[in-house]
């Protein structure tokens, strides 16, 4: 059909069992990958910067839940855990799933500069889920921010 743009999005969901017994499900959306032309890069710059935010937020309220027993705490305390996880990994699939696959190009003439810096935000969303500290929230934003000159807004 002519003229017509398709979208195409699949949706897994994917089942883990934590170390805890908890069951946790993640559902992953991956866009074709044809350059169709419909994201926009900006936004989705901004959407990881939430992302970034909520990490950072969910840090600070697992420490304050950490030295907690009550059953209230304990729950809020692992589903901190869980979010923390779920947005960072959000981050990691943002950028492998899409920027690296569709806007890091190896004719751009800073490629290497633009490898490592969009790089950077995958390490610093791995450590932020690995380590409870603001800091590497802090650390993950600031990776995210250093791709902004890449994808201005549209004019």
């Amino acid at each position: 059909m002519r003229g017509i743009m398709r979208k195409t999005t699949v949706t897994l969901t994917l089942f883990f069992v934590l170390s805890f017994g908890v069951l946790w499900s993640q559902n992953v959306f991956a866009h074709c990958q044809v350059p169709c032309g419909i994201y926009d890069d900006h936004a989705r710059v901004h959407l990881m910067l939430e992302d970034a935010v909520t990490v950072t937020k969910a840090a600070t309220l697992i420490t304050e839940l950490a030295g907690k027993s009550d059953a209230q705490s304990q729950q809020q305390l692992v589903r901190w855990v869980m979010n923390k996880e779920q947005h960072a990994q959000k981050v990691i699939a943002t950028i492998s799933d899409y920027f690296l696959t569709q806007r890091v190009k190896m004719s751009q003439d800073d490629y290497v500069e633009r490898l490592k810096k969009h790089h950077a935000v995958i390490v610093a969303a791995m450590e932020a889920k690995q380590h409870a500290d603001v800091q590497y929230g802090q650390a993950l934003k600031k990776s995210i921010e250093a791709l902004m000159a890449y994808y201005p807004a549209a004019k």
